[in-house]
């Protein structure tokens, strides 16, 4: 009796170790290239045929930024040498400095950062609900609604700018014009297909017994939302604000069409205008106030990178 319990006691503990073994092995093959491949002379080409050619494209999609920062710190005269230089050889730090007093960067990096807010804000009150409204509320017409979303997504921003721009100098039914302030650019980044279809899918797998067992508890449809539907759509919100602020802190056009008064201007149509023949800029103190603007959307990606991803994924695999 006690040798088959020993033997039994051994067999568990040989297929325990053996279980221990193959988890490893599993969870190194959900990869793009198995182990097994990789062992393979085929397989090890391919993959870094596929390494070189990733490797390339990232130092390529790295150039423009980095002539663009090596650019700022060069002089005049060396800027435009040919053939242009890797590094400056006397690198002019000053021009950062230089550019930050002469382009008003207080001013318009404040411009922007209160456009970026508003947008962020009225994308979450906006964007938020209608996702809510169409994933639990369940709406008459739902489908409906969602192909119009759809639809919109298949029409390109330019053709619809007229339009928006005739609405924003008068507002139908109230007939105020929004023209030259900060609202007649919030207003159009209200809502979003994208951003609402992107929620509305992460929405939907928030299950319904939470929202079912909050409203036997007496929580009406705004308590649900907001106790509820937001606190567990913090990667989803994540996200939305991420590309909202970026959106919002590279956008140009319809700022430079908006807004005539040039204490109201973002940094992007600021520069724009700095940019011009007449205002006899210095080209590196330009390419110095590009790098100054184009920081704070890196720094922001840099330090959400992680909940971007996680958003993404969330959001995009339930599409």
């Amino acid at each position: 009796m006690m040798a088959h319990l020993m033997q039994k006691t051994q067999d568990t503990t040989r297929e325990r170790r053996q279980r221990r073994r193959v988890v490893p092995i599993e969870a190194t093959e959900r990869t793009l290239v198995s182990p097994f491949a990789l062992r393979q002379p085929t397989g090890r080409l391919i993959y870094w045929l596929v390494f070189t050619l990733l490797l390339i494209s990232t130092l390529v999609t790295l150039g423009p930024l980095y002539w663009m920062f090596s650019g700022a710190l060069k002089s005049s005269t060396e800027i435009f040498q040919s053939p242009p230089t890797l590094w400056p050889a006397h690198p002019q730090w000053s021009n950062y400095s230089n550019a930050w007093s002469v382009l008003s960067f207080p001013l318009y990096f404040g411009n922007t950062l209160i456009l970026a807010v508003g947008a962020v804000l009225l994308q979450i009150a906006v964007s938020a609900t209608a996702a809510y409204a169409l994933s639990k509320l369940r709406p008459a017409g739902k489908r409906v609604i969602e192909f119009c979303f759809f639809s919109t997504l298949m029409v390109p921003p330019i053709v619809y700018l007229i339009p928006q721009f005739v609405n924003i100098s008068d507002l139908p039914l109230i007939h105020v014009s929004l023209s030259n302030s900060w609202s007649g650019v919030w207003l159009p980044e209200a809502a979003s297909a994208f951003n609402i279809l992107v929620l509305k899918s992460f929405f939907d797998g928030i299950p319904n017994d939470l929202t079912e067992a909050a409203r036997l508890d007496g929580a009406n449809a705004w308590q649900v939302f907001t106790r509820i539907i937001l606190p567990l759509s913090g990667p989803a919100m994540a996200v939305i604000t991420i590309f909202t602020i970026i959106a919002s802190w590279k956008d140009f056009l319809w700022p430079l069409l908006v807004l005539a008064d040039a204490n109201l201007q973002n940094l992007a149509v600021a520069i724009y205008h700095e940019a011009q023949p007449n205002a006899f800029l210095p080209f590196t103190y330009l390419i110095a106030g590009l790098v100054l603007a184009s920081v704070p959307p890196i720094i922001l990606f840099l330090i959400f990178q992680r909940q971007i991803i996680r958003g993404i994924n969330l959001t995009g695999l339930r599409g």
